[in-house]
């Protein structure tokens, strides 16, 4: 076989590049995402992300290189997704108490609206965090919310609104952990206490319960 010849693969990873690399490439993580939130990381299939973006499993290696790496990038984007997010609430200029509750509606709203990073973050804990350790980006945009709660608080407490000597990383949990439980566990919660934590209702009832309870515990 003559060098010139152009193999089909080769050829379809080329015009991939050419044509738009960075729309494949997100394509193929909206699929992977699918595969892994379905099927876990030991249960999902190079061959069905293939299928799912009409590609080949060579073109899924050209871009992330093995499986895990793949799976690393998903934790990367659903990770950046909430942190951009974060970012562009512009809270600098709300108030202290109204640039909180921003926050948090923000952050119970998004785990509502954004099951599949609920169960890719409970899929990572299986795994013991092994691949979050190997994405220093994800530290990196995480500690945007730090700064910017650590923000809020030193304004509210300038004013006289917040008490001093909260831990940054202990609001930031209080304030994560009601919003990720209810849809991690809401199979479970939901048919124990028979409580339908999809109802629009019980949705806004615990929306303001997180605020209140987020208040309470910050302010003087």
């Amino acid at each position: 076989m003559s060098d010139s010849v152009v193999q089909p693969e080769a050829e379809g990873v080329r015009k991939a590049r050419k044509n738009n690399p960075e729309k494949t490439r997100e394509n193929i993580l909206q699929a992977a995402i699918t595969e892994f939130v379905q099927q876990g990381l030991a249960g999902a299939r190079v061959d069905a992300i293939a299928e799912r973006t009409a590609t080949s499993k060579r073109m899924i290696y050209y871009y992330f290189g093995s499986k895990e790496q793949l799976y690393v990038e998903c934790l990367v984007k659903l990770y950046g997704d909430i942190r951009k997010t974060e970012h562009s609430l512009d809270l600098e200029s709300l108030a202290p108490e109204m640039a909180i509750q921003r926050l948090v509606e923000f952050t119970f709203d998004h785990h509502a609206n954004n099951v599949d990073f609920v169960r890719i973050v409970c899929t990572e804990n299986i795994h013991y965090g092994e691949y979050v350790k190997q994405s220093p980006v994800i530290r990196e945009m995480s500690s945007m919310v730090l700064e910017a709660l650590a923000k809020i608080l030193a304004r509210g407490v300038e004013q006289g609104v917040f008490r001093p000597g909260i831990e940054v990383i202990d609001l930031h949990m209080l304030m994560s952990s009601f919003c990720f439980y209810r849809v991690s566990n809401r199979h479970t919660f939901g048919d124990i206490f028979q409580i339908d934590l999809a109802d629009e209702q019980v949705k806004q009832r615990h929306k303001q319960v997180i605020c209140e309870a987020v208040m309470r515990y910050i302010k003087v």
